[in-house]
């Protein structure tokens, strides 16, 4: 039976999302790749080497821990990918080696940078380290006539961000919201705006996220910024903010996924959240709310990335393509828990004969309903000349 209430994650979603902890050898890649050294940028003839797919029925898959359906009773099987291999005959070297966004990044680009094979076909990350990769021109441009189920089933929402406009380099694995969760029955009041973290009655008692691009759109939001088309001044705007609400002593501190024990404990009554967390939160504390604010949230991707001279291309554009089967999405769905980026999963989950798993479609965490689709928006990308300015800015606020 898919899980309803899921183990800890090692790491939970926010290491996914990590955060940019100082200004080290990525950034400062990231910006001479702005500023177009070389050796850094691929041209689109150097990204593809002849695929293999096609005699070699195999690739390696690169994911984050705990980011699959296992099987309860033997954790180390996977059913859908398992499903996969047996359907297609492809064999999945399926490794949990992504742990941080920077930190594999640092893992990968050596490879990339020279030319050479990454040693994975598949690899997820964020969407804002995607954004550099695409920059960097080290993805491969997916074959969408390949991909049948990706054309026909992606979430409008997600299909077309700033950073890779109709998706011709990405596809997203997981999706989510950033949003406030906060305790209802020890704050004894719902909170609706982002403003209201900043009430009299939530002195001391409100957390922030520690990472720049976890936290700034949110925050950019409760200032009436559209995230898709935000500028400097709105970044500074929003920074002058948070460092008025540090000095009156609003904001407890900033935090990483710790803050869901803040929220649990009742140190912290609100604070920055992402949607697939608090409904582990849920499960054992229905006093616990999330709310997409009245101003907007933002929505989010870990996207499926097919890396420069990657050899079994094909073969991981099948497997991409196999995980938007509705019926596939649904089951993976059920078990993580985050925004599903197919919306007709939805009807294979209501038609399941479990209650518990039938009840995850009205979930509108997983499948956001109409009213609070209206409020979410993809921000755009940090670009890498921003990022040098306003990460040394954003991590002297933090503490970094």
């Amino acid at each position: 039976m898919p899980r309803t209430t899921l183990p800890p994650r090692t790491p939970p979603l926010p290491s996914r999302r990590s955060l940019l902890r100082a200004l080290g050898s990525t950034a400062a890649l990231g910006a001479l790749a702005g500023c177009g050294v070389p050796a850094a940028y691929v041209s689109p003839g150097d990204r593809s080497v002849p695929d293999s797919s096609a005699g070699d029925k195999k690739l390696v898959w690169a994911n984050w821990p705990l980011y699959i359906d296992t099987d309860d009773k033997h954790p180390d099987r996977r059913p859908t990918l398992e499903g996969f291999e047996k359907r297609t005959g492809i064999s999945v070297d399926y490794v949990e080696e992504i742990n941080d966004n920077d930190e594999f990044f640092g893992k990968i680009s050596p490879s990339l940078m020279n030319h050479q094979d990454p040693g994975r076909d598949l690899v997820v990350m964020s969407d804002w380290m995607c954004a550099r990769f695409v920059h960097l021109g080290w993805v491969q441009e997916m074959d969408r006539a390949a991909q049948p189920n990706v054309a026909e089933q992606l979430d409008p929402l997600l299909r077309s961000p700033a950073f890779d406009p109709g998706r011709k380099f990405t596809v997203p694995y997981q999706s989510g919201i950033t949003g406030i969760a906060y305790n209802r029955r020890k704050l004894g009041r719902d909170v609706h705006r982002v403003a209201d973290l900043w009430a009299g009655d939530l002195k001391g008692r409100v957390t922030l996220l520690s990472g720049l691009d976890e936290a700034f759109a949110l925050l950019m939001q409760g200032d009436g910024v559209d995230i898709t088309r935000w500028t400097a001044d709105d970044f500074h705007r929003m920074c002058d903010q948070v460092e008025r609400q540090i000095k009156r002593g609003q904001i407890r501190r900033f935090t990483g996924n710790d803050y869901t024990k803040d929220l649990v404990s009742g140190d912290v009554l609100a604070c920055q959240a992402y949607s697939g967390d608090v409904i582990q939160l849920q499960a054992d504390n229905p006093d616990i709310r999330f709310v997409v604010p009245e101003e907007g949230a933002e929505l989010w991707s870990d996207s499926l990335m097919i890396p420069d001279r990657a050899r079994h291309k094909g073969n991981a554009e099948a497997l991409i393509d196999y995980y938007y089967a509705p019926e596939v999405a649904a089951e993976l769905a059920a078990w993580v828990s985050y925004v599903c980026p197919v919306p007709a999963a939805e009807e294979v989950l209501a038609a399941s004969r479990d209650e518990d798993t039938a009840a995850l479609a009205g979930n509108p965490l997983i499948f956001p309903d109409d009213a609070m689709r209206k409020h979410l928006a993809i921000a755009r990308d940090i670009t890498s000349t921003e990022r040098v300015e306003f990460a040394k800015r954003w991590n002297e606020i933090v503490g970094l």
